[in-house]
């Protein structure tokens, strides 16, 4: 513990960072530009990640991740409203042989105002801006490309990210079942200005397993999780910036025609409140009342089926977590983003005589950058 207080004390006297950033810094969107017509560029997407999970339940383990992830991508901006982007995800795990995995990216994104149509690599992941419940932010790292189409509005008051991610694609005949991810990520704002914001969150998945060419004798599953809630923050003065709550709803239903999961609906409460500072990171506390939930995208932790390798079919069906989560974000030069998060955690089902705080510790470097390799004659 003294260890992690040294190093948050480090980061909050750190003197060569620009100004403090949110937790989208996370996010990279390659998109058309005008001004760019009839360029060529090259992306560079580097991410590097050191995810630490000291837990000791019987619902999620205790892993590390350590590695670093690198997109470079061709994109030539066809026209003011269209981008078409090629190139490889490298994925380097530290402390396995050589590269992990690699994945082709290609697609195509027009835009016209805030409306984005992307087809080919999806903005996914962190990217659809969903709760841990229902999307785990590791996601990042275990499925960092996703293929499919989206629809992206990004305006002033609504956020509005639709996709379908096709997660297997299946050929005739086939030995596995295909896998489709469909989702719907949304947010309109209600009230923005200096005195409050407040907005209202609406988000959805639906799992499908199946197909009709393939030769296993094993039946469909389509799984449905869904949420609704509201966000408010309130500006504030001295060293505090803002103060914030968001609290959801969250829900899970089965929709297969042969159950095969312990439960076929479920519910829980995301109940979380804290504050932003100026210069010292965010705080924040998290409340989860889970009641038979399962989630085929979200975060083990917060389910009541076990994903534990050495639990498997263990189940839990009342849930009640308590997370105080701390997270940092800074621009350290231009292009150069780090994000650093600390979240102890306690199962509040033990009986008060054995409850231990387990705590998870995620470590994040971004660079992204275009460099522009050619410019049409005359311009």
């Amino acid at each position: 513990m003294k260890r992690i207080l040294a190093l948050i004390f480090l980061l909050n006297i750190f003197q060569a960072a620009d100004a403090q950033i949110l937790n989208d810094s996370l996010e990279y969107r390659i998109r058309p530009d005008s001004i760019r017509t009839g360029e060529l560029y090259l992306s560079i997407h580097n991410f590097n990640y050191l995810r630490n999970f000291e837990y000791f339940n019987k619902i999620q383990d205790g892993y590390t991740w350590f590695g670093a992830q690198l997109e470079p991508q061709i994109v030539y901006y066809a026209h003011p409203r269209l981008a078409v982007t090629a190139g490889v995800h490298l994925r380097k795990d530290f402390g396995g042989i050589g590269i992990y995995r690699t994945y082709p990216l290609f697609s195509v994104k027009y835009q016209h105002g805030n409306t984005t149509l992307v087809n080919g690599v999806l903005e996914g992941n962190i990217h659809h801006r969903m709760l841990e419940p229902i999307y785990d932010i590791e996601k990042k790292i275990t499925e960092p490309v996703e293929y499919g189409t989206q629809f992206i509005i990004n305006g002033r008051n609504l956020f509005l990210d639709a996709f379908i991610n096709w997660k297997k694609m299946i050929y005739k005949p086939s030995l596995v079942q295909e896998q489709i991810l469909g989702g719907l990520s949304a947010e309109l704002n209600l009230i923005r200005n200096s005195a409050l914001s407040l907005s209202i969150p609406v988000q959805l998945t639906v799992f499908h397993q199946g197909g009709q060419i393939d030769i296993v004798d094993e039946s469909l599953q389509t799984l449905v999780n869904s949420a609704i809630g509201f966000k408010l923050k309130l500006p504030f003065s001295g060293w505090i910036k803002d103060l914030r709550t968001e609290n959801y709803l969250i829900s899970f239903n089965d929709l297969s025609f042969t159950d095969l999961q312990p439960y076929s609906r479920g519910y829980g409460w995301y109940l979380n409140a804290g504050f932003d500072t100026h210069r010292f990171g965010s705080i924040m506390g998290t409340i989860w009342k889970g009641n038979s939930f399962i989630s085929s995208n979200g975060m083990p932790l917060y389910q009541s089926v076990s994903q534990h390798i050495s639990h498997s079919g263990y189940t839990e069906k009342h849930r009640n977590l308590f997370i105080l989560r701390y997270s940092y974000q800074q621009k350290l030069i231009s292009n150069l983003y780090m994000d650093f998060r600390f979240e102890p955690m306690m199962d509040l089902n033990r009986p008060a005589g054995s409850r231990k705080i387990e705590f998870s510790n995620s470590s994040f470097l971004m660079y992204k950058q275009e460099f522009r390799l050619h410019k049409p004659k005359g311009r």
